[in-house]
C-alpha cells in the first residue's frame, strides 16, 4: 500500500518510480480520488457540526420560550439527519475507491534496483561453486527419478497434473532436506520456528499483497478461506494490526509448510518433473525490522539462504532482479539460482525480497521508536530458505551417477539413518 501523503507531496517522483516499473503515470488520478474523498469528508464533518450545533440551540430556544425558533431548528436537525446517511455512504465509497486504486499499484523499486522490462535485464552479482564435469550425459530428474521413487503417474491419477508422490528413499531425502534447512535456520541463523495456519482469511492475503490482484493464482476453500501460497502470508501477518515493541526488533520467523499455487499464469512451463507443482514444501524466512535496518537485514537473509546451497555443495549464482522482473510487493529482490545439469543452466531456487513498509501499511503493522509518541510502519522481508522440492531436484541431478543412483550430500547423512546413496528400485 502506498502513502497518499507522499504522493500529494511528491507526485512527479511517484510517477517516475512507476515509470521504472513500466507503468503509466498515476498520481493525477490518485490525487483526484483523494480530493473527492477529502471534500466529502469535510462536507460530512461540517454537516455533523451543524447538526450538533442545531441540537444544542433547540434546548436554548425552548428555555427562552422561543417555540418558533425551536421548531425551525428541529426541522433543520431532521433534514440533516435524513441527508447524513447518504453523505456518509458517499464518503465511505470515495475512501474505498482510493484504497482500491492504491492497493492495485506495485511497490516502488529501490534506487539501486536496475531498470529493465524483463529477466534479460537482471544483473548477476556472484557465482559460487563449479558445475560438475560429468563423464556421462546427465539425465533430467524426471527421467531417472521414477526409478528412485518419484511417482508422477500415481499422483496424476489421484490429483491430476502438477502433483507428485514421493516414495521410499526419495521421500526420505525430501524429508531430510526440509529438516536440515529448518535446523540450520533456527540453530545457526537465529530464526524462531513457527508452525502457522495453512488456511487464511482475505485480510491476511491482502496484507502481503496477493489479494486482490493475484486471486487466480490461489486455491480457495468452500468456506471462503484460502490455502497459503507460501508461509510468508502467515508469518508476516503475525504482526498485523500491532504496535511492536522496538526493543523486540528484529523479529525473525521461519516455517516449514506445504504451499499451494494454482500456477494460473504458467501454462506450458515446466510441465515435466518436480519443478513447478500445485503443492510443494518450502522453508520460509520472514523478518520484521526498523526501516533503517532493512537493507542490512536483506543482505543477512540472502546469506542465510546461500548457506544451505553451499552446505549441500550445489553450484549457484546470485542475481539482482530488475524493475520489470520483481514481484508485486518487493522494492528489491535477489534470486538465488541453482545449477541444473540436465538443462545446462541456472534455475531459481530462492527469491529474497525487501518489501519496505509496503506490506506493513496494508497490515497496519507499526512500532514506536523509543522516546517518541508517534508510531512508524515496520519494514518486512521474506525469502525461501529454501524451496524443498527444487532443492531435491538439484541434489538428484547434481549428485546422479551413470547407473541411476544418487550420492547423498554429506550434510544430509545425519538425517538419512545411515543411507548415503539412493539406488534405483
Amino acid at each position: 500500500m502506498h502513502d497518499i501523503r507522499f504522493i500529494r507531496e511528491n507526485p512527479q517522483s511517484f510517477d517516475a518510480s512507476l515509470a521504472r516499473r513500466g507503468l503509466e503515470p498515476l498520481s493525477a488520478r490518485l490525487l483526484k480520488l483523494d480530493e473527492e474523498r477529502r471534500t466529502l469528508a469535510t462536507e460530512l464533518q461540517q454537516s455533523l457540526a451543524k447538526r450538533n450545533e442545531a441540537s444544542k440551540a433547540i434546548g436554548q430556544a425552548m428555555a427562552q420560550k422561543d417555540m418558533e425558533r425551536a421548531e425551525a431548528l428541529k426541522a433543520e436537525v431532521a433534514a440533516l439527519k435524513e441527508s447524513l446517511p447518504a453523505l456518509e455512504e458517499k464518503e465511505k465509497q470515495a475512501g474505498a475507491a482510493l484504497d482500491a486504486a492504491l492497493a492495485a499499484i506495485p511497490n516502488l523499486p529501490g534506487d539501486d534496483v536496475p531498470e529493465g522490462a524483463d529477466e534479460s535485464a537482471n544483473v548477476e552479482v556472484s557465482r559460487w561453486g563449479t558445475p560438475r564435469d560429468f563423464a556421462f550425459t546427465p539425465q533430467d530428474h524426471a527421467d531417472f527419478g521414477p526409478a528412485l521413487g518419484l511417482d508422477f503417474e500415481a499422483a496424476a491419477a489421484i490429483s491430476g497434473a502438477r502433483f507428485a508422490a514421493l516414495r521410499g528413499g526419495v521421500a526420505r531425502l525430501h524429508r531430510a532436506l526440509a529438516q536440515f534447512m529448518l535446523d540450520r535456520q533456527t540453530g545457526e541463523n537465529g530464526y524462531e520456528e513457527v508452525n502457522p495456519p495453512l488456511l487464511v482469511r482475505d485480510a491476511a492475503l491482502y496484507g502481503t499483497g496477493q489479494l486482490p490482484k493475484f486471486a487466480e493464482d490461489l486455491f480457495q476453500t468452500t468456506d471462503g478461506r484460502w490455502l497459503i501460497p507460501t508461509a510468508e502470508v502467515s508469518l508476516t501477518n503475525l504482526v498485523r494490526e500491532q504496535i511492536v515493541a522496538e526493543d523486540s526488533l528484529p523479529l525473525r520467523f521461519t516455517a516449514l509448510t506445504p504451499c499451494f499455487r494454482s500456477e494460473a499464469g504458467s501454462a506450458g512451463r515446466d510441465t515435466r518433473g518436480f519443478i513447478r507443482q500445485h503443492q510443494f514444501e518450502k522453508v520460509e524466512l520472514v523478518a520484521i525490522c526498523r526501516p533503517e535496518d532493512s537493507e542490512a537485514e536483506h543482505q543477512r537473509m540472502v546469506k542465510c539462504a546461500e548457506g544451505i546451497l553451499e552446505a549441500l555443495a550445489l553450484p549457484y549464482r546470485k542475481v539482482l532482479l530488475c524493475t520489470g522482473d520483481m514481484g508485486f510487493g518487493a522494492r528489491k529482490t535477489y534470486d538465488l539460482e541453482v545449477w541444473l545439469p540436465s538443462q545446462q543452466t541456472y534455475r531459481e531456487i530462492s527469491s529474497v525480497s525487501n518489501c519496505g513498509d509496503f506490506q506493513a501499511r496494508r497490515m497496519n503493522a507499526r512500532y514506536r521508536p523509543e522516546g517518541e509518541k508517534a508510531t512508524r510502519f515496520l519494514h518486512t522481508l521474506n525469502g525461501s530458505g529454501l524451496a524443498v522440492g527444487r532443492t531435491l531436484v538439484a541434489v538428484l541431478e547434481n549428485c546422479q551417477n551413470e547407473d541411476g543412483s544418487v550420492d547423498i550430500p554429506a550434510a544430509l547423512h545425519p538425517y538419512m539413518g545411515g543411507i548415503t546413496r539412493l539406488e534405483p528400485r
